[in-house]
């Protein structure tokens, strides 16, 4: 019997650490759609971001037009799935003062490489790595990707989102805004 009881408490000692490490996963498990919410209503920050040649460009820049901020990288799959509709909408909304603008969480090589085989329609620049990310200084709190920042005319952050948009989403983020009588 004492190898029985041995045996017994060694299964029920396996089955708390695995029940244990899933509890812990979960807690540290990023929740899609968690974002900053502080950052909404403040204006966009004047980060200065580099396109792929090298060149500077402020966000600040695109005051004036609706902006969607999206940021990606060459390994995320879900990126890669959220990229034809954020082509198809900026041709749709392009010409209606809208621009959808793509920040590369990634080194610039990889970028490189990864458009070339995956071309946009919409400019990419490339988004600071290093602590703070630029995502993070966005309100991406759980520097998850994708993640987008919905910036709009006036240059105040109007809606951040964390995880993919639907196509529906993305039209509704940027489609004209109607004015009211």
């Amino acid at each position: 019997m004492p190898g029985r009881s041995t045996s017994l408490i060694l299964a029920l000692a396996a089955l708390a650490a695995i029940l244990g490490g899933f509890i812990q996963h979960q807690r540290q498990a990023p929740m899609v759609g968690l974002v900053n919410a502080a950052m909404i209503g403040r204006p966009l920050p004047a980060l200065l971001l580099p396109d792929l040649q090298g060149r500077p460009h402020r966000l600040t820049d695109y005051r004036g037009r609706r902006l969607l901020l999206n940021f990606w990288a060459s390994w995320c799959g879900p990126c890669l799935e959220e990229m034809p509709a954020l082509n198809q909408v900026q041709r749709k909304f392009g010409d209606h003062g809208a621009i959808v603008l793509g920040i590369a969480m990634d080194e610039p090589e990889r970028v490189r490489a990864f458009l070339s085989a995956h071309p946009v329609s919409y400019p990419i620049l490339l988004g600071q790595l290093e602590a703070p990310s630029t995502s993070l200084q966005l309100g991406d709190s759980s520097e998850i990707i994708p993640f987008s920042v919905l910036v709009g005319a006036d240059g105040r952050i109007l809606a951040t989102h964390a995880g993919a948009l639907s196509p529906a989403q993305l039209d509704d983020w940027l489609a004209p805004v109607q004015t009211r009588p």
